[in-house]
């Protein structure tokens, strides 16, 4: 006996999304991968390193490039979804999206060391 199919309800097509999409991340050459990866970390560096440097630089300080990194975060979001359609994702968009990741973490984890 087989079980009775699923309803088509939100978190089902969420499940399917997301197995979808890490089963993709499987399924993409050595060479994409590899690129992700390294989007994801240089995100990381520019949010730790190159963040720093500008605090200190910019007049107004914290909350102007705290303001500015959100801006340029949902900028890259709302872009994104009216560009791009459900299915797979370019190369670019992914690199793009792990910058965004990598440096929004680092961001955080600042934020988290400071208390603040």
């Amino acid at each position: 006996m087989s079980p009775p199919p699923l309803q088509q309800t939100r978190y089902a097509t969420l499940e399917r999304r997301l197995a979808s999409s890490l089963l993709g991340q499987l399924r993409r050459s050595w060479r994409s991968a590899s690129l992700a990866l390294l989007a994801l970390l240089l995100g990381y560096y520019a949010g730790q390193n190159v963040l720093t440097l500008l605090v200190v630089r910019i007049p107004g300080g914290r909350p102007l490039l705290v303001l500015a990194l959100v801006v340029v975060t949902e900028l890259v979001i709302r872009l994104r979804t009216r560009l791009l359609a459900e299915g797979e994702r370019p190369l670019g968009w992914v690199m793009l999206d792990n910058l965004r990741i990598g440096s929004t973490y680092a961001v955080v984890l600042e934020a988290f060391k400071l208390g603040t």
